[in-house]
């Protein structure tokens, strides 16, 4: 689950104003008040406070991206819930949520308010796409780089005008933040540089990598470890035998198996922590564009990098960007993969240079699964073993035309933190392609229904959909209150006449949580408001008393410039509203 403090704590108290009909109806909240006493016909009917509200929410779903291909490797677009099949370890699951996404779609053109300062405004479009390139310059080589670098050079002079930009490092060395200025994004780009993370740059001896380490560590792979054993005394990593007894050799070829050991034991640990570094810092770049309101990816730019048994942060990382719909792909920086001997590492036993290729190449395989199963699960594509990079970032910058979201939620689910495998099928006479994750861990702990709640409203704030399941409207206005400050304020209508009810003590009960939310030109978070309005209403007012509806009133303190505002209500039954507007401060 996403989640965002940094938001929450941002929210601040809301004004609210009523209608002359709820003014004369409200009463003063009774501080010492037993709930029977709230709920007797002196109970205001309509109240504004930060309280902690349950909704009726599904808990525990979990969220499976779908592609699916036919065979000419189109994406197809016209299939419905019922052609769908999900197995959770080999049982079929309900499929409770299905949504068909299409790429490409226009983004949302807001006219901005009228208002006293400003009584007629221009149309604003909305950043449409935000892409994210991570380079992963913990394992980029420089030849690698110089090469990629050229390429995403010329690709971001591509990019349209509603396109914003962001690159980042493994490293978290480098980094900028979305933004449509291409002179910045290209002066980045001039910093990536290859970065070690091992304070001691020599060479390893024996010859292990991260790759044979894992063999001879967690696989207990003989032929690795006797592979090491051999370049160890070949390379004089421990003392020769110091004759040709058998049990001077048997007593030298223990040693060097205690120094390939204690290498093999060292490169783990170390290649470990790269790996968790490198998905450490693509799961902050997944919170960060979760955080943008449009259409969302993730480039990464990596030779690959190896993640024995798929680690859990892995599956963590890919549930997060499923639930923030960001899309991940990613370019194989090597380009055309060949196996060539690499002569500073190079064996200096010809007997041992073919189990060193061997492991090299399979080394190089592993190292791109991470790549493919990160886009296969999250609906994106991988381009690798080929030298054009142009045309892979042509490629990678276009998603699927069509993408199916599916959920379900789990049948007995134990909280234990265990691999679960996913399978997803497609009934249909023709012969497709399903491209979607491979499977998921169960969550170590339940989550409770008001978290999944103010989840699902976070959720809909960093969003441009727009719902109309709550009869809500939404305008803005500002006033100049110096040379560089203003008073924006958003105003919200409700026709609370034609929302749902609970029928209690006489009363017509629901509640609703509010929130306003300003994004900057390029789509950046700038801060947010947040209320629960609580309504208790008699039938007479609803009835007689609020045909004009409630206003509610929430006002920021901002400088000049271009505003984005997003509203998300929400009901305890569930029901969302949320619109856009726009508003140009001079």
């Amino acid at each position: 689950m996403r989640t965002r403090p940094w938001l929450i704590s941002a929210f601040l108290a809301m004004a609210l104003c009523g209608t002359p009909a709820v003014t004369q109806e409200t009463a003063p909240t009774q501080p010492n008040a037993t709930p029977a006493q709230q709920s007797d016909k002196n109970a205001p009917e309509l109240s504004a406070q930060d309280t902690s509200t349950t909704f009726k929410v599904r808990v525990n779903l979990v969220e499976v991206r779908v592609v699916v291909r036919d065979a000419q490797g189109h994406a197809v677009g016209n299939l419905k819930q019922e052609d769908f099949q999900i197995f959770d370890n080999g049982k079929p699951q309900i499929i409770s949520r299905f949504s068909v996404e299409q790429a490409g779609a226009k983004p949302p053109v807001i006219k901005e308010e009228a208002s006293p300062e400003a009584p007629s405004g221009p149309t604003m479009v909305l950043p449409k796409r935000y892409i994210a390139y991570l380079f992963d310059d913990i394992h980029l080589q420089q030849a690698d780089l110089m090469q990629v670098r050229n390429a995403a050079n010329r690709h971001l002079q591509t990019l349209a005008t509603t396109d914003r930009a962001a690159i980042f490092t493994t490293s978290g060395r480098v980094q900028l933040d979305f933004t449509d200025d291409r002179a910045k994004l290209q002066a980045t780009l001039e910093q990536i540089r290859p970065t070690s993370i091992e304070e001691s740059e020599q060479t390893k001896c024996p010859n292990v990598s991260y790759y044979m380490a894992d063999q001879i560590v967690n696989k207990h792979d003989d032929r690795a470890l006797q592979t090491a054993i051999q370049d160890a005394m070949d390379r004089g990593c421990s003392p020769p035998p110091q004759s040709n007894s058998t049990s001077d050799i048997q007593a030298a070829v223990k040693t060097a198996g205690l120094v390939a050991v204690s290498t093999a034991r060292q490169e783990l640990t170390s290649g470990d922590h790269e790996t968790r570094l490198s998905l450490g810092t693509l799961d902050h770049v997944v919170r960060r564009i979760g955080a943008m309101p449009g259409q969302r990816s993730i480039l990464i730019v990596s030779p690959g990098f190896y993640n024995p048994d798929e680690l859990y942060e892995q599956s963590d990382v890919t549930d997060r960007a499923l639930h923030a719909y960001v899309t991940i792909s990613a370019l194989d920086a090597r380009g055309l993969y060949t196996n060539m001997p690499d002569i500073s590492v190079q064996t200096t036993n010809p007997t041992t240079l073919p189990d060193f290729m061997r492991f090299k190449q399979e080394e190089a395989n592993a190292n791109a699964e991470i790549l493919a199963a990160l886009a296969d699960s999250t609906g994106g594509a991988f381009f690798h073993n080929n030298n054009d990079l142009d045309q892979g970032f042509r490629q990678l910058e276009s998603l699927p035309e069509y993408t199916y979201l599916l959920a379900f939620a789990p049948q007995n689910l134990k909280f234990d933190g265990k691999f679960h495998n996913v399978k997803v099928t497609v009934k249909s006479p023709q012969k497709l392609a399903v491209q979607a994750r491979k499977g998921y861990y169960a969550p170590k702990q339940a989550v409770g229904e008001a978290e999944q709640a103010k989840q699902q409203i976070q959720d809909e704030v960093f969003s441009q959909e727009e719902l109309h399941e709550l009869p809500v409207e939404m305008h803005t206005q500002f006033f100049k209150t110096g040379d560089d400050a203003a008073k924006l304020s958003v105003l919200v209508k409700l026709d609370v006449r034609h929302l749902h009810y609970r029928k209690s003590d006489g009363r017509n009960n629901n509640n609703l949580t509010v929130v306003s939310a300003l994004f900057d030109r390029n789509g950046n978070y700038v801060t947010g408001i947040e209320k629960t309005v609580q309504m208790h209403w008699k039938d007479e007012t609803l009835d007689s008393k609020l045909s004009s509806g409630v206003t509610l009133k929430n006002s920021f303190d901002v400088k000049p410039g271009s505003y984005v505002v997003r509203l998300v209500v929400r009901d305890d039954e569930g029901q969302l509203a949320a619109q856009n507007g726009a508003i140009e401060i001079p």
